[in-house]
């Protein structure tokens, strides 16, 4: 999967989850995802995906999740979480990525 953030592409790898599956049913897509603690871009999405919840104690930059059953979320930074997420995927080499999320909602285009 390609992942296009304002401007930036990134190749990405989908996770071996029913949600995964749900989410690449659904592109191609492109939304602003907004900014979230300085660590994250986030949008609900308009449907419900399955959650498989598990608390994953660390977020490492460049994991795709859900929060919930409809909130994805782009990691840029890594760091300890005692939140919950379903794993939709990872981008492989998040390098630049940090950069190109800037500290402002971002355009994020979602590719086969």
């Amino acid at each position: 999967m390609k992942v296009i953030i304002n401007g930036k592409e990134f190749t990405a790898e989908l996770s071996e989850t029913k949600a995964a599956t749900e989410f690449s049913e659904l592109l191609p897509l492109t939304f602003e995802m907004e900014e979230l603690n300085g660590n994250e871009k986030c949008r609900y999405l308009s449907k419900k995906l399955t959650e498989e919840s598990k608390k994953v104690g660390k977020i490492e930059k460049g994991d795709i999740m859900l929060f919930g059953k409809s909130c994805l979320v782009i990691f840029y930074k890594s760091f300890e979480t005692p939140y919950s997420y379903t794993r939709i995927g990872k981008i492989l080499n998040p390098d630049g990525l940090e950069k190109a999320a800037g500290s402002w909602d971002a355009e994020v285009s979602f590719r086969e």
